[in-house]
Order: structure tokens, then sequence, then C-alpha cells
């Protein structure tokens, strides 16, 4: 017992080191202060359709706190697509979670980084990626891309810190939906959903 809790406290710090060292590295890249809490990243997972036998799409994964709450859910890991634009955070998950297909690429550009599975449908999109310090036209870009590759009605989930939606509506394009604001997170996080009307 006390053998498995010292091992969870060293993979937790290994965890947050590894985060810190991506911020030094690309702070614009990283959205965050300290890596996304187990309890946000599960309440993002909730909104997937693992009876829908679809993949999973996961943009910005980090340090793979959400990618293990989508596998917590049910997913397969074979069926998680999982798009990571640090090289650090990439060799790491690549290295620590087996079977998800780790892409080390770019968010927008979904086509290219997806390569051969660009054609796929995913059930939802599960996204870390910080679209706050981006100009808005480049956040409405990856809304809409990612939503057409998502069944109608079903989701594209975002993390952000700020008390509003990080992209501006559109109604013709996307609904936006308040998931939910997750305190057990620092800093307290406010989850979003998109979807095509």
């Amino acid at each position: 017992m006390a053998l498995k809790l010292k091992d969870r406290f060293e993979k937790k710090f290994d965890e947050e080191i590894r985060f810190f060292k991506g911020v030094m590295q690309g702070p614009k890249s990283v959205g965050a202060i300290v890596p996304t809490s187990m309890v946000t990243a599960k309440r993002m997972a909730a909104p997937i359709c693992v009876g829908s036998g679809l993949p999973v799409l996961e943009l910005g994964p980090g340090t793979g706190v959400i990618t293990k709450a989508i596998l917590a859910r049910g997913v397969p890991a074979e069926k998680v697509f999982s798009i990571e634009y640090s090289s650090d955070f990439y060799d790491h998950l690549a290295a620590t979670i087996p079977d998800v297909n780790f892409i080390h690429g770019d968010a927008f550009d979904l086509d290219g980084s997806l390569g051969e599975h660009a054609g796929l449908t995913f059930d939802c999109v599960i996204s870390a990626v910080p679209l706050l310090r981006l100009p808005m036209e480049q956040r409405i870009g990856l809304i809409e891309d990612a939503l057409s590759r998502v069944p109608p009605g079903r989701p594209f989930v975002q993390i952000t810190y700020s008390p509003v939606s990080p992209v501006i509506a559109k109604p013709e394009s996307y609904v936006i939906e308040h998931l939910d604001f997750v305190m057990r997170n620092i800093p307290p996080a406010q989850l979003w959903v998109y979807r095509k009307p």
C-alpha cells in the first residue's frame, strides 16, 4: 500500500515537472499553469458516446491526464487519435501510454496532422488547445474544421480559464453550450461545448 502511494506521488511529480518544462520551452503552446486536474478531465470525457463505436479526437493532450480520462471512459486505446504540438510532450505520451494514436502535429492543420486518417468520422472532439492565445479567426477555423469531422449533434468539448466562451457566437456554423465550471482545478476551469446546429 505504501509502495503504491509512493509510486503515485512519483508519477504525479514527474508529470508536473514535465509540464513546467513544457511551459518554459513553449509558453505560448501551454495554456495553464499546472496540468489539468483528473476531476476536470473526467468531466471533459463524460460526453463521449462509447456505444457509437467511433474514434475520439483529442487535441492538446499535454501530459496525458485527459487522454487517461478518455480511456477510463471506455474508449479503446486504438480508437483515440491525439494530436500534440510539443515534441517533449509527444515523446513522453508515446512512451508512457501504449496503443493510443499519438500524433506529433498541429491541431490547426487537422488534414496534415491526421494524414491517412483525415477522412475518419469521430464521435467527438476533446480539446485543451490554449485558444485564448490565438486570433479569433483561427479559433473559429479550428471549431468549424473539427465539427466537420463529427456527426451532427456530437460535441467539441473545450477547456478554458475565461468566464466566457473562447469563441464568439456563429449560429450558422455552431451552437455554444456551457458544460461546467470546475472549481477543483488550478486555475478553476470553464468547459464549453460546440455542436453543429
